[in-house]
């Protein structure tokens, strides 16, 4: 008996023409490239221009993905846009996207899960097609993280970059075992107890402003090692798959730590994990679809990988999806 799956048709992404080096970055505040490649891996980062908002960014990461998909936006069913950054309060920046993009159907919204918004969103997608509702989606991950940083903070202002990454999500049909292609297994899970450790300091309902991020990364760091290998065994578990099947682990590029951390914890190779760390920075929840976006134009994810898919942000929240191409 066959099953509905959801199938990833092409994926798209964009940074900031901008790039901003650890060497400019020490200009500004006490760090160094030395101090910054060391602690976190990263060497430098895209921030987005004065003028280019999180929908702009998620534009041309949807048109890149639709391209890829051979699929025209008349096409799309609904959008789903994963943002901590959105243009404006409200509307939903994905409704900017929708008309841009020239859709005069269906439906747009935001998905808040911070750096695991991408995550999230691709699991809601699944669960839409995977039910009927919906047969072919755009989940986009798009952030400009520079807006909301503190840039005299050298503990947090190094480690955040913008970006935009999207993929087209359409249905399919599979056997229903772990050698379809489509979305496998997605595990969610939030924790509002830690919300402390990893925040902005404002919003409209408390000062009125945005608010600036503010983190304990020592305890960030041990909560995301922890939990992302946990909820990476569960999403396994429930398909029935060992890491060694794994083909290509494409993390949240949070810390070069945390990605080696989490792939010795289960014993995984880290020469299959996808990392952008080091040219991103950390996009929040756009990491997960630009690292897979790079990893699928340079040839390394093929049709037929095994991928699992990971992030962890503010809140806290984490999830993980395994995903065969």
């Amino acid at each position: 008996m066959s099953v509905r799956r959801s199938v990833i048709a092409g994926t798209g992404g964009y940074l900031p023409e901008r790039v901003v080096t650890n060497e400019e970055l020490a200009r500004r505040v006490d760090t160094s490239d030395e101090w910054i490649v060391a602690r976190t891996g990263i060497r430098q980062r895209h921030v987005a221009a004065k003028d280019e908002l999180t929908s702009d960014l998620a534009l041309h990461a949807a048109e890149a993905a639709l391209v890829a998909a051979g699929r025209r936006a008349g096409e799309i069913d609904g959008i789903l846009l994963a943002t901590t950054t959105p243009d404006l309060t409200f509307p939903a920046s994905a409704t900017r996207v929708q008309a841009e993009l020239g859709m005069t159907r269906g439906f747009a919204f935001d998905l808040q899960a911070v750096c695991s918004g991408f995550i999230f969103a691709l699991a809601q997608a699944d669960a839409l097609i995977r039910s009927g509702m919906s047969e072919r989606l755009l989940v986009i991950g798009a952030e400009t993280f520079s807006r909301i940083l503190d840039w005299e903070d050298r503990t947090t202002c190094v480690l955040f970059g913008d970006g935009a990454g999207a993929v087209v999500l359409e249905a399919g049909e599979g056997a229903g075992t772990p050698a379809d292609r489509g979305v496998l297994s997605a595990r969610l899970h939030s924790d509002g107890r830690q919300a402390e450790l990893l925040k902005t300091d404002g919003g409209p309902s408390s000062t009125g402003t945005v608010g600036k991020v503010r983190m304990l990364g020592r305890e960030v760091f041990r909560h995301a090692v922890t939990n992302l290998a946990t909820v990476m065994e569960e999403t396994l578990a429930d398909v029935g798959v060992s890491t060694d099947e794994i083909d290509w682990v494409i993390p949240h590029q949070a810390n070069r730590r945390i990605l080696d951390g989490t792939a010795r914890k289960l014993g995984i190779d880290p020469g299959r994990v996808i990392v952008t760390v080091d040219r991103h920075a950390n996009t929040s929840a756009a990491s997960v679809p630009l690292a897979l976006d790079v990893a699928v134009r340079d040839g390394r994810v093929a049709p037929g990988n095994l991928l699992l898919l990971e992030a962890m942000g503010g809140g806290f929240t984490w999830g993980a999806c395994l995903v065969r191409m």
